[in-house]
C-alpha cells in the first residue's frame, strides 16, 4: 500500500491537475511558447486572470476548470483541458471566446484597444474523426480563397486521443501533448529529461502528488469524472435499447400494413408506393 502511494502521480488529463500545472509561471511559459511556436524567452509575462468553475451539468460533476492568461502584448489565452464531448461544445467555445474578446472594451472606448484572443482546447477525446491531424489552428478566413480575414479570433485544438503513441516529432507542441497524455511516473520522468520546461512540469506534478490536500481534491475530481462517464455510458445503452424496441414496433406496424394491403388484392408495386418502401422489401415481408 505504501509503495503504491509513493508511486502515485497525478495525470494532466484530469482537469484539476491541468489547472494546477498552469499555476506555475515557468510551466505556463513553456506551454504557451509551444502553442505560439515561439522561443520561451520571447514570452515575457503571463499573468493569470480570474476564472470561474463553470458547471456543465446540473449536478456539477463535469465542470470545466479554465486557465485565463494575459500576456504583456495584451493577447489573452483561455486554456482548458476538456474531458469529454458534450452537446453544443462548439457553440460554447465560440461564446466564451467572443465574451473574452468583447470584455476588453468598455462603453465609449475605441475598438483600437481590442487585442488577440485565443481559446486553447486540450481534448481528451476525438473531435475531428475524418482526419489524422491532432493539432490545428482555426482563424476567420475567406471561405473561397482561404485568405485570412483576421487573426484576432483564434482557436487552437489539441486532440490527445489522436496523437500517435510512438511519434518521433520534435515539435514542442507535440512534446507537450505527449506530456499531457502521460500515464506513469516513468513516462513523465523520461520526457522531463528532454526539456527544462517539461522538467518543471514534472517537478510540479511530483509536488502536487505529494500534497495530501491536493491529492484529495484530485481524487474527488477523478471520481466525479468516472461517475459521469459511467452515467453517460448507461444512458447511451438505455437509448440504444429504447431505439431497438421502437424499431421492432415500427417493423411490426409496417408488416401489418403490407399484409393488409396484400389481402385486399393490391399489387406489390402499389403496396411499395403506399408504404414508401422498395418493391424488394415488400416481397421480403410477404415471404
Amino acid at each position: 500500500m505504501t509503495k503504491r502511494k509513493n508511486n502515485f502521480i497525478m495525470l494532466p488529463t484530469v482537469d484539476f491537475c491541468f489547472k494546477e500545472l498552469m499555476q506555475n509561471p515557468k510551466v505556463r511559459k513553456g506551454f504557451i511558447a509551444a502553442l505560439l511556436n515561439l522561443p520561451p524567452e520571447k514570452i515575457t509575462d503571463t499573468v493569470l486572470m480570474p476564472t470561474i468553475l463553470r458547471q456543465e451539468t446540473s449536478d456539477g460533476k463535469i465542470g470545466i476548470l479554465d486557465v485565463r492568461v494575459m500576456m504583456k502584448t495584451g493577447t489573452q489565452l483561455e486554456l482548458e483541458m476538456q474531458i469529454a464531448y458534450f452537446e453544443y461544445w462548439e457553440n460554447r467555445i465560440l461564446f466564451y471566446l467572443s465574451k473574452m474578446y468583447s470584455e476588453q472594451v468598455k462603453a465609449g472606448e475605441s475598438y483600437e484597444k481590442l487585442k488577440k484572443c485565443i481559446h486553447v482546447s486540450v481534448l481528451n477525446f476525438v473531435h475531428f474523426p475524418n482526419d489524422e491531424k491532432y493539432y490545428r489552428t482555426i482563424n476567420l478566413c475567406d471561405k473561397d480563397s482561404g485568405e485570412l480575414y483576421s487573426d484576432l479570433f483564434e482557436l487552437k485544438i489539441l486532440e490527445l486521443a489522436k496523437l500517435p503513441k510512438h511519434t518521433k516529432s520534435k515539435e514542442k507542441i507535440v512534446q507537450w501533448m505527449k506530456f499531457f497524455n502521460g500515464k506513469s511516473r516513468k513516462e513523465f520522468e523520461d520526457m522531463a529529461k528532454t526539456d527544462e520546461y517539461l522538467n518543471e512540469a514534472y517537478q510540479t506534478l511530483l509536488t502536487l502528488s505529494a500534497d495530501e490536500s491536493k491529492r484529495l481534491e484530485y481524487e474527488a475530481r477523478e471520481k466525479a469524472l468516472k461517475d459521469y462517464n459511467t452515467q453517460m455510458y448507461s444512458a447511451e445503452k438505455r437509448g440504444e435499447k429504447r431505439g431497438e424496441r421502437r424499431g421492432e414496433k415500427r417493423g411490426e406496424n409496417l408488416a401489418k400494413k403490407v399484409f393488409k394491403l396484400h389481402l385486399s388484392g393490391n399489387s406489390d408495386e402499389y403496396i411499395a408506393k403506399e408504404c414508401a418502401i422498395s418493391l424488394k422489401r415488400v416481397r421480403q415481408i410477404l415471404s
